[in-house]
């Protein structure tokens, strides 16, 4: 198990074909004001890649930006609707099609309301990841051994946690419905760019 770092963008050939794992790390929550300055990526193998920019970046990231943008292959993330924001903010490109793991908690964890990616990790893969590193400060000049951990560790677990979920919503029958919700997510990235974040355009008021 390896975490790589690259600088402005995703070597050619790293990755394996197939799903890929997706995370992002800005400089807050606010998409267009908080820059994008981490992209964590995995196959499902045993390396992360992490693509760090810097400040003033163009984010040209060709290679990067292929991968995101292919239509073969399936983007997992946790809470897609902040990431593709930023992606597609920052990068320009629409990271589809989708599967994300909080929706799908959501739709068949209704046991809880603990949804956080530490709490699907401990239960469904008996593991422990630290959070510690979440609100570090992830645009300096040198990324520590552990923001690089914790970030690559934000993607580590979702290919297996992705694999338990599509068995949980076919067996509680919601397959379908989490798919429809997986489809609407880069037009929900896209009303938090254009203004409607805390606006609830399918509401009677």
């Amino acid at each position: 198990m390896a975490v790589h770092l690259h600088e402005e963008d995703l070597p050619q050939g790293v990755l394996a074909p197939g799903p890929i794992a997706v995370d992002t790390e800005t400089m807050g929550l606010i998409t267009p004001r908080d820059r994008l300055c981490v992209v964590q990526i995995s196959d499902g193998g045993p390396d992360e890649h992490l693509v760090r920019f810097k400040p003033g970046s163009d984010y040209a990231a060709p290679n990067l930006r292929a991968v995101l943008a292919d239509p073969a292959r399936l983007k997992l993330f946790h809470f897609a609707r902040f990431d593709l924001a930023a992606i597609e903010h920052y990068l320009g490109v629409t990271a589809a099609p989708v599967f994300c793991t909080k929706i799908a908690s959501k739709l068949v964890r209704t046991y809880t309301d603990r949804h956080g990616l530490k709490e699907l990790v401990r239960e469904l893969l008996g593991k422990e990841i630290s959070k510690q590193q979440q609100s570090s400060d992830w645009g300096g000049p040198v990324l520590s051994e552990a923001q690089q951990d914790y970030a690559a560790s934000d993607v580590r677990y979702l290919h297996a946690m992705h694999t338990i979920f599509v068995e949980r919503l076919a067996r509680e029958g919601r397959t379908e419905l989490a798919q429809a919700c997986f489809d609407f997510l880069p037009v929900r990235a896209r009303l938090d760019l254009a203004g409607w974040a805390e606006k609830d355009i399918f509401s009677h008021e």
